[in-house]
């Protein structure tokens, strides 16, 4: 880790300590922040200690950070306005990550303080919109240009739709248990709150089998929540140590021969591909132009922008620079960046293509390898990265949990919460926020969960809380406008200052 501060003055060192800083505690207010939601049921239907599962939660975090994959991390990272992203080194770049990052901390720890299951997939996506509109503003640009309009309607439709899907698979599985396991007195156990099972049976603890599906339903929670969320810290870091540190992140300089050769028969065969059918190229880059060429403007004459027409020269480009080397240390620094805006400007060319209506589902299919191998020394993190992120992200699991696991587990119901309440509002948040995670879509933890205690909630009568509804709801809906707005106003500022 301590050779990425090799070769940097001490004005970059320094930015880069605060700029991994800022990441490291955005991720352990995430921790505490979000992953409350992984031991409040446990712990409220007594399946666990408190200590625990804590723990627990703080494990499961850490080792669903490491083995969650990228997939995410990038997916947040390309909702960034493309501009900046290819020029993410400049001033404006690093200002911008900057600017992200402290309005997401200021909105977390505000919410969190006043104990509000509020989103830090959502503050984070509305401190990036935040961004992408301010830079719009600012450059007297389109704001439908400037935000990545696909990849923000796709994470916003997954954002919107899984609490929707956790209230009502939440609140299908109560009604199924009730239906079906309640005729003996056995059964009906698991309908019992940890109180009423106290006065019937002298126990507070959950039936064995019960207790079992709780505590394994909690770990995926835990584990799903590293693996979705932990992967949003991963993809921020990469984007400060490229802007901080191009020489040694630009591009993956540990890729092997293997892992280049990979890559330069891709863009030979997206070559072929757009050779072979020239109609769809031209429909693409008519309609979303970035194929990169380098601008000279007096003011940034080293700023990259993306063009159309230009995606077989491109990809000649690409070729040269890979042909014969087996190293991405027998290109130069200068070569390293300009390969990677050339290959994210084609990577979402090839997305375009994919995405007319005219391309068969085999052809999509290859697009995708193609896109998927193009990438991978290019979107990547070293191993450090993972491990500081997951171990942040455990961390803060351990330390403030409890303002809102209390909300969750106390005041979203009117009664206390039954065990079979526990189980299915677990159950079907692991099972959303793991396989979202396996798709690359962001969810937020937190509403997912909180709709699924709703939704069992109303589904067994026992009514819900108006109060705290409401502020889960008015957090939900304020967080959006609230972080866009901290974001652009802070970038504004910061490029007004530099």
């Amino acid at each position: 880790m301590l050779h990425i501060f090799a070769g940097l003055d001490l004005h970059t060192g320094l930015l880069l300590l605060l700029a991994l800083g800022f990441v490291l505690f955005y991720e352990a207010i995430n921790g505490f922040h979000d992953t409350a939601n992984a031991v409040a049921t446990v712990i409220y239907t007594r399946a666990m200690r408190s200590q625990v599962a804590v723990v627990m939660a703080a494990v499961f975090n850490f080792l669903g950070v490491l083995l969650g994959g990228l997939s995410v991390a990038y997916a947040i990272v390309h909702m960034l306005p493309t501009d900046l992203l290819l020029n993410v080194s400049s001033s404006h770049g690093l200002a911008m990550v900057f600017s992200m990052l402290l309005a997401a901390i200021i909105w977390n720890l505000g919410t969190w303080y006043f104990g509000l299951p509020a989103s830090s997939s959502h503050t984070l996506i509305g401190a990036i919109i935040g961004i992408g509109l301010t830079n719009a503003l600012m450059n007297g640009t389109s704001v439908v240009d400037a935000l990545n309009i696909p990849k923000v309607i796709n994470i916003f439709g997954s954002l919107i739709v899984s609490p929707i899907v956790g209230l009502v698979f939440a609140g299908g599985l109560v009604f199924i248990l009730r239906r079906y396991w309640s005729g003996t007195k056995k059964r009906s156990r698991i309908h019992l709150t940890p109180a009423e099972r106290e006065k019937k049976d002298g126990k507070k603890k959950p039936p064995f089998w019960t207790r079992i599906a709780l505590i394994i339903s909690a770990i995926g929670v835990a584990f799903s929540h590293g693996a979705n969320d932990g992967q949003k810290g991963i993809g921020l870091i990469m984007l400060v140590l490229i802007g901080v540190a191009p020489a040694g992140f630009v591009v993956n300089m540990n890729a092997s021969g293997y892992d280049i050769t990979r890559t330069r028969d891709a863009v030979n065969n997206v070559e072929t591909f757009f050779q072979q059918r020239p109609e769809l190229l031209l429909k693409a880059t008519g309609v979303d132009p970035l194929i990169p060429t380098p601008e000279e403007v007096a003011t940034t004459p080293n700023e990259f922008h993306c063009h159309a027409g230009r995606a077989i020269a491109a990809l000649d480009r690409a070729k040269a620079m890979l042909t014969g080397i087996e190293s991405y240390e027998q290109i130069t620094v200068e070569q390293r960046g300009q390969l990677r805006r050339i290959m994210l400007c084609i990577s979402d060319t090839t997305d375009s293509v994919a995405k007319l209506p005219d391309v068969s589902a085999d052809d999509k299919r290859l697009l995708k390898k193609l896109k998927t191998d193009m990438l991978n020394t290019i979107e990547y993190a070293p191993v450090w990265i993972i491990m500081a992120v997951a171990l942040a992200l455990g961390i803060g699991t351990m330390i403030g949990w409890r303002r809102v696991a209390t909300t969750i587990g106390e005041k979203i119901g009117k009664k206390g919460m039954t065990y079979a309440q526990g189980m299915s509002a677990q159950m079907t948040a692991a099972v959303s926020i793991g396989l979202a995670s396996y798709t690359g879509m962001p969810v937020s933890t937190t509403h997912v969960l909180s709709s699924s205690v709703a939704g069992t909630m109303i589904v067994d009568g026992g009514g819900l809380q108006r109060k705290t509804v409401t502020n889960i709801l008015m957090a939900w809906v304020f967080t959006l406008p609230a972080s866009i707005i901290m974001s652009g106003g802070l970038y504004w500022l910061s490029l007004k200052i530099i």
